[in-house]
């Protein structure tokens, strides 16, 4: 595995903070092929261990950003264990670094520096697309949302060209539908909030339809943020890990999927280590 990269079950994670995150997308938007970025966070790697498709199409991205503490997590247990064969030592460092992190956030971010949010690179992206005359194009999310991100969008970074939005969905009668209106439009940027994996499964099966969309990136609940539907957590909580804690708190729905992405993804990567 080259060496600016990292793997947790199974999918690789490029060892990149938002700067460089940003730089490369920016990079893509601008070149000639066509690029895709992904944002796996535990949720993602769950997927993929029963879904063979989800895999291949994270592991052949341009670009796998660490969009979770959990991801930082798994990759300093992986790495203070791969030296050791005992099981018991293994599930002693599981536990001692699920605990540690708590306590001293830093101890996660030796192997990749910080997390990456989607969210965050979406913002980052568009920040910079004036200076670089980018066309972007929203897809996906409830009827009406992505015009509000728009509109939101517009009045925040003097410049930018948001070209078009669609709600959409990623049903394949709809497929020709948005691709013939991006091809019309003639994006260069395409974030999708089908969230996973049909957003990712999606970008990989359309991309080469839409030939002037240089960089694809699926973004999840990222326009629900933006426009103000729902409110991320305080920084502090970010950087300590507990997002997942507001998220509970704001969508109590949301409690297995909470669950699966903090206890079960914790024993995935136990097992998987032992």
């Amino acid at each position: 595995m080259p060496e600016n990269t990292v793997e947790v079950l199974k999918i690789r994670f490029d060892k990149v903070t938002l700067k460089e995150a940003t730089e490369k997308a920016l990079e893509f938007a601008k070149g000639e092929k066509q690029s895709y970025i992904t944002t796996p966070n535990p949720e993602f790697l769950l997927e993929t261990l029963r879904n063979p498709e989800f895999t291949k199409v994270l592991n052949n991205s341009d670009l796998n950003i660490p969009d979770g503490t959990g991801i930082l997590w798994a990759t300093k247990y992986l790495d203070i264990i791969k030296t050791n064969k005992s099981k018991v030592i293994k599930t002693f460092k599981w536990l001692y670094s699920l605990i540690i992190q708590l306590f001293y956030p830093k101890y996660i971010r030796s192997i990749l520096k910080e997390r990456v949010a989607g969210i965050d690179l979406m913002e980052s992206i568009c920040k910079h697309s004036p200076e670089n005359n980018l066309k972007i194009y929203l897809l996906g999310a409830r009827e009406g949302t992505a015009e509000k991100v728009k509109e939101i969008l517009e009045k925040k970074y003097h410049g930018i060209q948001v070209v078009g939005t669609f709600s959409g969905s990623p049903k394949q009668e709809e497929e020709k539908v948005i691709t013939d209106q991006i091809n019309t439009l003639k994006a260069q940027v395409l974030f999708v909030a089908y969230g996973a994996p049909k957003q990712e499964l999606w970008i990989a099966k359309n991309l080469h339809k839409m030939p002037t969309v240089k960089l694809a990136i699926g973004i999840g609940g990222s326009f629900n943020f933006i426009a103000g539907i729902l409110k991320r957590a305080p920084r502090t909580m970010q950087t300590l890990g507990l997002e997942w804690l507001y998220r509970l708190l704001q969508e109590p729905s949301r409690a297995k999927r909470i669950y699966n992405a903090t206890i079960k993804f914790a024993f995935a990567v136990l097992k998987r280590s032992i």
